[in-house]
């Protein structure tokens, strides 16, 4: 019983911190393909897509939780 404990507890732990990772304001789009939805400003998503090609966008997902519910 107490390694299912275990791992119910470290699978509950990941989707947490997994969420929280993926909860940022902006996306970078990178051009060969691939989503980063985890940076917090403009000047983060770009300073990550410099270099390897790409462009930022408002997280679609951001911007529908800060609207407020009627």
């Amino acid at each position: 019983m107490q390694p299912i404990r275990l791992a119910a507890t470290a699978l509950a732990a990941l989707a947490l911190t997994s969420a929280a990772a993926s909860a940022g304001t902006w996306c970078s789009y990178y051009y060969q393909g691939g989503t980063n939805c985890g940076f917090y400003s403009y000047a983060q998503c770009m300073a990550n897509v410099t270099g390897i090609g790409g462009y930022c966008s408002p997280n679609p997902a951001a911007a529908s939780e800060s609207r407020p519910r009627r």
